[in-house]
């Protein structure tokens, strides 16, 4: 589930080239999940791994996750 979810989050994810010709990267709806990396692909990569930590620490400290685009996230998806 956390895979899906992740695979979800990153198609909604936007990315921008800063002025130091790296790039960041955001998903819309979660909040604090951002990335900074060289290369886009390399921003993707990382974006990814962020999302995975956010959805597992939401999920250990009983927080709710976000549903995204019919996919949701729960203590017992995880286990």
């Amino acid at each position: 589930m956390i895979v899906e979810y992740i695979d979800r989050a990153l198609r909604r994810a936007t990315y921008e080239k800063l002025d130091d010709g790296t790039f960041v990267g955001e998903v819309e709806g979660l909040r604090g999940v951002l990335a900074n990396a060289e290369t886009l692909e390399a921003c993707r990569d990382q974006l990814a791994e962020v999302v995975e930590g956010w959805v597992l620490f939401r999920v250990a400290n009983g927080m709710e996750v976000p549903e995204l685009d019919g996919v949701r996230v729960s203590a017992s998806t995880v286990a």
